[in-house]
């Protein structure tokens, strides 16, 4: 019997199928290939979060926007004379114009107090916080001092002085608001005198009796004011103290100053600011417009108690790692047992893996992120387990695969609930993984285990 020798397409055909490098280059252009539908998924979430977004700007355009509250603020307009040369060959020919200009006045002292009751909207599947607050203002202001800017008191206009308060949303005032100045009662208008200081709010004509015995100008107002996600207030007095109280548990304090005092617990927040006018950068009686006043102002935030996108998101970053990772654990079982996986096969398994994201970002619109993560692990790690058995034909190795999926989605969910510590467990369980992939592989000899294969 003639013994013929492989041809050379055979010998290379052999080696194609048997070497270690071909298969690990096989792998790598695999998950490669496999970023494509983990792209695909971070392209679903951020479309899910943008319809998000447009749910909560839906019902804050029907309720109020985020309220921040500023003022009061005395508006006192004045006539500025401008002299215009009309031969500037003669300076003493010209002729005076007449402009109004407005200087406002800040209060002594600002507090505000009140409550923040909020609710749950929803629209299709999206939650949004929105609120009622009941807030009392008070506080009062000095007499208007004008000859520290060298205008003549002639000049004032005393009989439109208005008190201004400013807030973000109009829609979402409730009830006629009244404001208490000096024991006379006065009803608020929409729009303000001048935009320096206020660009949105209401304003009311006060009369300013300037006499020897005057010290002070007091003032007190109730609001009733809706709004969503936030509200937050601007510091004018020259002592502002803000006080607020609500019956939600997951406040985001936010804004220049955060508060002095505050208290978090199950049954809801209460919070305490002081803002003094040296913390500030604009002083409290000023001429046309200062710059500082809408980077000055704080406030709260009332945040959703889970936020399943930015979780999901999270997740998807390490699904690379987890391919590969998974990839990893079948080639040493190849390698090892010399048992022959085909490329589509590791294919379908990296294909369950982007599978699992899909399911967790469905789920957890519909129920919490714990139990979203719970199921779609334990129905994927099913599935790898169940299509292992028929990959590797061994009871023990597919109980093993089980095992280390397991291990591997256990570790994923610890990195997630640690936002704050997720890159150094992440760093250790990437070292941890590597040490145990360099002990396993100790004894391989590589260049034999690629002859023994090309003799065979």
């Amino acid at each position: 019997m003639n013994f013929k020798p492989p041809t050379f397409f055979e010998k290379a055909n052999h080696w194609i199928k048997n070497s270690i490098t071909i298969r690990l280059l096989t792998i790598g252009i695999m998950i490669l290939l496999l970023l494509i539908p983990i792209n695909m998924v971070e392209d679903l979430i951020r479309e899910r979060m943008y319809r998000q977004q447009e749910a909560v700007q839906e019902i804050s355009s029907i309720w109020a926007d985020a309220q921040t509250i500023q003022g009061l603020v005395l508006t006192i307009p004045y006539h500025v004379y401008t002299k215009v040369y009309d031969d500037t060959s003669n300076p003493d020919k010209f002729r005076l114009v007449k402009s109004t200009e407005y200087a406002h006045f800040l209060p002594e002292t600002l507090q505000i107090e009140g409550k923040i009751s909020p609710e749950v909207r929803y629209r299709s599947i999206y939650e949004v916080v929105v609120y009622n607050s009941k807030l009392s203002l008070k506080g009062k202001i000095s007499p208007p001092d004008f000859a520290q800017w060298g205008i003549d008191s002639a000049n004032v206009i005393w009989r439109d002085a208005h008190i201004c308060l400013g807030l973000s949303d109009l829609r979402g005032i409730q009830e006629d608001i009244q404001l208490q100045w000096n024991r006379q009662t006065f009803n608020f208008n929409p729009g303000v005198p001048s935009t320096d200081v206020i660009q949105s709010g209401i304003s009311t004509k006060v009369p300013l009796r300037l006499t020897g015995n005057l010290k002070e100008f007091n003032f007190e107002l109730i609001l009733d004011l809706n709004g969503s996600s936030g509200l937050h207030f601007t510091p004018l007095g020259k002592e502002t103290l803000v006080d607020v109280q609500s019956g939600w548990k997951d406040p985001s304090f936010t804004g220049a100053f955060l508060p002095d005092q505050r208290d978090i617990n199950p049954s809801g927040f209460s919070a305490h600011w002081k803002v003094l006018h040296l913390n500030r950068p604009y002083p409290q009686s000023f001429r046309k417009s200062v710059s500082g006043i809408p980077s000055s102002q704080f406030g709260v935030n009332l945040l959703m108690p889970v936020d399943e996108y930015q979780k999901s998101t999270r997740s998807v970053k390490y699904g690379i790692m987890f391919i590969t990772l998974t990839f990893m654990i079948f080639f040493f079982v190849q390698i090892l047992k010399r048992i022959r996986i085909h490329p589509i096969q590791y294919i379908i398994v990296g294909l369950a893996i982007c599978v699992f994201y899909t399911l967790l970002i469905a789920l957890s619109e519909h129920i919490s992120f714990q139990y979203s993560y719970l199921v779609s692990s334990i129905a994927i790690i099913t599935m790898i387990t169940a299509y292992s058995q028929t990959v590797l034909r061994s009871t023990k190795l597919t109980r093993l695969m089980a095992l280390i999926l397991l291990i591997l989605y256990t570790f994923m969910y610890v990195i997630i609930q640690m936002q704050d510590y997720s890159l150094l467990i992440g760093s250790i369980g990437l070292f941890t993984v590597l040490a145990i992939v360099m002990y396993l592989s100790r004894k391989i000899d590589w260049y034999k285990w690629n002859e023994n294969n090309h003799k065979a």
